[in-house]
């Protein structure tokens, strides 16, 4: 449901938001670090190549964010949530690029329909689809490094968006200095309304982090489908998006291409692992 809250703040520069995201959500986070006594977590995972790759990590999920709002202020919302269709087969895709994985011909021709999908989306936008692909890779290799770098979920989101505070905290002061910074100027409901970034921004993603080592991957699979889902249905709906012909056809292979994923991915979770003796 973020579109909705982030209509609500339409008259602010995404720039902005994603600032105020940063540093609301590490606030939050160090709450929650205080309450539930987490800090020997947090400092067994300051080490130099944790914060190297959760740097990292935080540059890519920045660009997820700024560009995310961006397609919903620019009324682009269904291509944001054809990013999030694409995500799967693309951390498919950067699993074989990176890491050398071998994909089943079944996956591959998953694959193959998903690149026809943005072939024939490209033709009905007049472009490349560049809010969708940049969705879809960013947080494909955000994810990528998280795994990497293997740290709980609340040490790591307090560490990623320490990295990119100061950042956000220097924009903001830019703005400040100049008066156009909408926090306290722009009156008491928008500026509540940033603040509150944080907990929204947060709570998602450390219950992503918790979910994923309590279920089973192919569970959370098709469970993450729910949120692009949501968004497009906003974007055709409330937010009162065009669909063509063709866009429809490109969005039906994009579907088709996670149902013969998700289906493998299932098959591949029940066939029981036989133990050596």
């Amino acid at each position: 449901m973020f579109p909705l809250y982030i209509a609500l703040l339409s008259s602010i520069s995404p720039l902005e938001i994603v600032a105020h995201r940063a540093i609301w959500s590490l606030v939050f986070v160090l709450i929650l670090i205080a309450i539930f006594r987490q800090w020997a977590a947090l400092h067994r995972a300051l080490t130099p190549r944790t914060i190297g790759l959760l740097a990292a990590a935080i540059m890519f999920l920045s660009i997820n964010w700024l560009v995310y709002v961006y397609a919903i202020d620019i009324n682009e919302v269904v291509q944001g949530a054809l990013g999030y269709f694409i995500n799967p087969l693309v951390s498919v895709a950067l699993g074989v690029i990176l890491l050398s994985e071998r994909l089943g011909r079944t996956q591959w021709v998953a694959i193959g329909i998903a690149a026809l999908a943005v072939l024939v989306l490209t033709i009905s936008y007049g472009g490349v689809p560049w809010i969708s692909l940049t969705l879809a890779f960013s947080f494909g290799l955000y994810g990528l490094i998280k795994k990497r770098a293997n740290v709980d979920a609340l040490p790591s989101l307090a560490i990623e968006t320490a990295v990119i505070t100061p950042i956000a905290v220097a924009y903001l002061w830019f703005l400040e200095a100049h008066g156009e910074a909408a926090f306290i100027q722009d009156g008491l409901g928008i500026s509540v309304l940033l603040v509150l970034l944080g907990p929204i921004t947060a709570i998602p993603l450390l219950a992503f982090g918790a979910a994923a080592i309590r279920i089973p991957l192919s569970t959370l699979g098709i469970i993450q489908y729910v949120t692009p889902t949501v968004i497009f249905l906003l974007g055709i709906t409330v937010f009162g998006e065009s669909m063509p012909a063709l866009r429809w056809v490109g969005f039906g292979l994009v579907w088709i291409a996670l149902v013969i994923f998700t289906a493998d991915a299932w098959r591949r979770s029940r066939v029981p692992v036989i133990e050596p003796d």
